[in-house]
């Protein structure tokens, strides 16, 4: 996964995953009623701060908060910039 993207001091930047295409009982979800993820892979990371060293690696896949980071698009692919402390777990 070789990202060109730098992110700067505590942020980092994760590659969600899919979303849910249907129910643990087998029930297909439309796409209107599909809920963003709120799982997936960190791609890149940041240098972190001179007093806080990151603590997550790329690679990892992550929680974070539904309404955490910005979204961007690069090289047609989705992805998230947040700062680490919107991520709750690792798995």
């Amino acid at each position: 996964m070789a990202l060109n993207i730098k992110p700067i001091a505590d942020r980092v930047v994760v590659e969600a995953a899919p979303a849910e295409e249907k129910t643990a009982s087998g029930l297909y979800i439309p796409d209107t009623a599909k809920e963003k993820p709120q799982r997936g892979t960190v791609v890149a990371v940041g240098g972190g701060k001179v007093d806080e060293p990151l603590t997550v690696k790329v690679g990892d896949e992550v929680l974070y908060g539904k309404y955490a980071g910005t979204e961007i698009t690069y090289d047609g692919k989705e992805y998230l910039i947040m700062r680490e402390s919107d991520i709750y777990a690792v798995l």
